[in-house]
This record gives C-alpha cells, structure tokens and sequence, in this order.
C-alpha cells in the first residue's frame, strides 16, 4: 500500500461523539470532536458535524471521509438509519457536505472503514483477505477480499452481529450489550476492576470469550480469512478473554486452515477516523 500523500479529513460519528481529524500520512495532525445529542433535529446535527469538520480544515485538504453507523449507499451518498442519531432517516450527507466545504466526500459505515483504516495504516497491510472485528456497543465487521473492501448492497455485507445466537442474536452477547445486560455494567467499567484482579469480573470476560469465539468461528466457516483484527473499545481487554476464546477455536473442524490463520488486535491510535480518512486514499 503506497504511503498517503494528499491531506485529508477523517470523521467518525460515534454513538456518544463525532470526532474529526486532519491527516497526512497516516498521522492525525489535528483532531475536534463534538458531543453526540440524539434528540437533535436533523438541521441542528448537521451544523454540529459541519462545525467539528469545520474546527480541522485547511485550504490543503483535498477531501473527507465521513464513517456512520448505518446503512449507507456510497453511489449517491446517502445514509438511512443513523442509530444514534434518529433524526437522520434519510440524509444526503455526499451533497451536502459536498456544498459546504468543497472538497470530493467519500461515505462508509464505521465497520467498514475499520476495515480499510487497518488496510492502509494498521496490520491489514500485509493480508489480502482479513476480516475486521469492531467489538464496542456493538459488533462491527468489515471485509477485505483480494486486498479490497466488500461492500455489498449498501455497505450492508459483514453484518455478523445481526445473525441468531441462543436467545438472542451475536451482537447481544459479543457487543457490550452482554457485560450490560448481565453484569449491569459497563465493558469499561469491569474492564477497570479486572485490572485489578476481581474473580467475578474475570468470569465475565471468560464467558465473553466464549460467545466472541463463537462469532469467530462461524467467521472462519464463512470466509476463511488470513487474519481477524480485533479493534473497538472491549479488545483492549483481550488478555482476559483470549484463553476462553481460544478453546472455542480449538473446536474448529479444520485445524489445518487454523494454522494459516492469525488472530491480532489494532495497535492503530484513532482507528475511526483514519479509517474514514482511508476512504479518500
């Protein structure tokens, strides 16, 4: 992968944040966020998201990458569905933001420019087919074939959370949904704790390694990629989960595929938002 010579901006709108970053060189120059207000009209979170965009942009800048969590259809760059944004059912967000800043807007779902923010700048560079495992509120994917991003019809492929799983479906208990709902409290939140050694709290995570584990092996059954790339806010707990993990991935009926497997975590430092600067590159 050629190293990015053309400045751009990188934007993650997140489930609590929208955060900005100018970029050059896989490095972020400067970075602005603004707070999240779901209950916003859709005029007043546009001005929000132009303003943070606004706060990094130089006359250098050559586009914008923008990530949503929603679908998204990237030809006439419109997003639907914004979760943590309901106002926003239907935006033209290519078009408008086009028009106010003047500059080329390349749009994706947040999975998806995880996947290809690994690509250009983390450890995908030297994978051609790798899958990207977001673990946050949710479960993201995204998917590298022949060294290219697979979309599918609206940036909707790659939507493992979404598949049934015991009573539920994966992203119930492979999101922090699970830590939540069973625990009542947050990933972070126990992720402290067991920083410390709380024997409960590691019991949490043993058995988030289990159902994780289990999302990765149907992953390995559907794709058989080089490499999975663990990111998101809950790998930063992988020490306490991986051993459970793994003896979920020891059941795998082909072991001699899993030889020529690797499962790695990001080591990229504002992941989001390289990754929606990537869909410029």
């Amino acid at each position: 992968m050629e190293k990015q010579e053309k400045m751009v901006v990188g934007v993650d709108v997140g489930g609590t944040k929208i955060k900005a970053g100018r970029i050059l060189g896989g490095e972020v120059i400067q970075s602005s966020f603004s707070k999240v207000d779901k209950n916003a009209s859709q005029d007043n979170s546009l001005s929000t998201l132009f303003n943070t965009i606004e706060e990094v942009m130089t006359d250098e800048v050559e586009a914008i990458g923008i990530g949503v969590p929603a679908v998204v259809d990237p030809d006439f760059g419109i997003v639907y569905d914004v979760q943590n944004i309901p106002s926003w059912r239907k935006v033209p967000l290519k078009d408008l933001a086009q028009k106010n800043f003047n500059v080329p807007v390349y749009l994706n779902n947040d999975a998806n420019c995880f996947a290809l923010g690994e690509k250009f700048f983390g450890k995908a560079k030297s994978y051609d087919n790798c899958v990207a495992l977001s673990l946050g509120t949710g479960l993201g994917m995204g998917i590298l074939i022949d060294g290219k991003l697979y979309n599918g019809v609206l940036c909707g492929a790659g939507e493992v959370g979404m598949l049934p799983y015991r009573n539920g479906i994966l992203e119930e208990y492979a999101g922090s949904f699970f830590f939540e709902n069973e625990y009542g409290e947050s990933a972070k939140e126990l992720y402290d704790k067991a920083l410390q050694g709380n024997a409960m709290v590691l019991s949490a995570f043993n058995q988030y390694g289990v159902h994780l584990g289990e999302a990765i092996r149907a992953i390995l059954y559907l794709f058989a990629p080089e490499s999975i790339i663990l990111g998101g806010s809950i790998s930063n707990a992988y020490a306490f989960f991986k051993d459970a993990l793994q003896e979920v991935l020891d059941s795998f009926a082909y072991q001699k595929q899993l030889k020529k497997f690797k499962l790695e975590t990001s080591d990229l430092v504002d992941s989001p938002i390289l990754g929606a600067a990537a869909l410029c590159l």
